[in-house]
């Protein structure tokens, strides 16, 4: 027998140190510098911030999921979920330890399909947290459906000029360069006809129109972009991977992009839980404390069993990626995960809101905060339904219709089969009566 929940003493020393270290050290830079975490690190930011990265580096733990010859550990995803289910806690956490979106989606499918001169001219800085990267996929009329997108490349000697609108491009105005799918043969289905590029952000003809923030950011601070390219030039080196190869390359990105989201989400709503049972234990009503009441009991119990059905999956599904190195074979699973993820996260921290009351709903505590994210994730890398109709068609394949008039678990045949199995032993029985 195989099955195994304990983690081994020696990455389990590595997590228990995580996990002070980011608590005690990072969830601060939280507060100090609360928007600034993919503004290139310059000045205090950096006197601060680079020797919390090189305690990191010391641990063994930066960017531990990729291999040694990328500077990571090579650790694989299991041992990143744990590590992630920590840094979730943090949005500086993830900065910290060289694994952040959208950075390790776009490290990833460098490393695939990068020659090795991109590798060394973007996949090193990278993966060194020296500068950041967007990826700019979605389109204003076109979003969980790229075969919609209109964005074109066309081939002019040993350059592509690219034109098109990009929207939500996330990071676009602080990062070094932008990986942007476009279409190169508009004559064959859009599955074979995009390709990616590799596009530094200070080419010519980059316009970003305007930042997009979320619910509750001032017009104008947010960070995801509206891009107009006008006759922007990439010259020939820039193609990643081959010409039609995008919505492969899109797979590998967004597989990692999803599990690695629900892996943080974990360490979300683990800290929406004990903010909820500290204050159960803390607040007084009624002649007792919260923390008697049954149906505050009722939440903290519904959370904690959610939180662990949620997180047993996170698992299971990077044991899966980590067994077979694909994540075409554990599509199936990534996508239920990106399905449930939004609703435990929601509900969580709508509960430890409703426990805090009036104060839960406010911008002195995090949780209406982690209630707007729920949303985003819903939305993020694939909405919720399309993620639903995948898991689905994956199910169904593992399936097949009858061709009877009744059903397989049709009760009266399946009597009728049970009776004549054991036909002789009920003969037995009858004579011996």
């Amino acid at each position: 027998m195989g099955w195994d929940f304990e983690t081994d003493s020696e990455y389990q020393a590595k997590l228990d140190w995580a996990e002070e270290f980011v608590r005690e050290e990072v969830e601060p830079l939280d507060l100090v510098w609360p928007h600034e975490q993919f503004v290139p690190l310059d000045g205090g930011r950096r006197k601060a911030i680079a020797p919390l990265k090189q305690r990191v580096r010391e641990q063994g733990l930066w960017a531990t999921h990729l291999g040694p010859d990328l500077g990571g550990q090579g650790h694989g995803q299991v041992k990143l979920a744990l590590l992630n289910e920590i840094l979730g806690r943090s949005s500086w956490a993830p900065i910290v330890f060289g694994c952040q979106a959208p950075d390790t989606g776009n490290a990833e499918i460098i490393a695939h399909y990068g020659t090795p001169e991109q590798k060394e001219r973007y996949l090193r800085p990278l993966l060194e947290g020296e500068l950041f990267s967007c990826y700019s996929m979605t389109e204003p009329q076109a979003g969980a459906d790229p075969t919609q997108f209109r964005t074109i490349a066309v081939r002019d000697g040993d350059d592509w000029v690219i034109n098109g609108w990009k929207f939500f491009s996330s990071n676009a105005r602080t990062a070094a360069f932008l990986i942007v799918m476009a279409i190169t043969d508009p004559d064959v289905s859009p599955y074979k006809g995009m390709s990616m590029f590799l596009v530094p952000t200070d080419t010519p003809g980059i316009e970003i129109v305007r930042d997009v923030g979320l619910y509750g950011e001032a017009e104008g601070e947010g960070q995801h972009a509206l891009i107009h390219y006008n006759d922007v030039r990439v010259p020939n080196a820039g193609l990643l991977g081959g010409p039609g190869q995008a919505f492969a390359i899109a797979q590998t990105r967004l597989g990692g992009g999803r599990i690695h989201h629900a892996m943080r989400t974990i360490g979300l709503a683990r800290k929406a839980i004990d903010m909820m049972c500290e204050r159960a234990l803390s607040r007084e009503t009624a002649g007792s404390r919260l923390s008697e009441k049954q149906f505050v009991q009722g939440y903290i119990a519904d959370s904690y069993a959610q939180l662990q059905q949620f997180r047993l999956f996170v698992l299971y599904t990077a044991w899966e990626i980590d067994k077979h190195n694909d994540y075409k074979k554990v599509r199936k699973d990534i996508a239920a995960v990106k399905v449930v993820m939004p609703t435990v996260l929601h509900d969580i921290a709508w509960r430890s809101m409703q426990i805090h009351g009036a104060l839960g709903t406010t911008n002195e505590l995090p949780l209406f905060r982690m209630i707007h994210g729920a949303a985003v994730m819903g939305l993020a890398d694939g909405p919720t339904e399309v993620h639903k109709t995948t898991v689905a068609k994956q199910v169904l394949r593992d399936h097949k219709p009858t061709e009877d008039t009744w059903p397989t678990e049709w009760i009266p045949r399946q009597r009728e089969a049970a009776l004549a199995k054991y036909a002789e032993f009920l003969e037995d029985e009858v004579g011996n009566r």
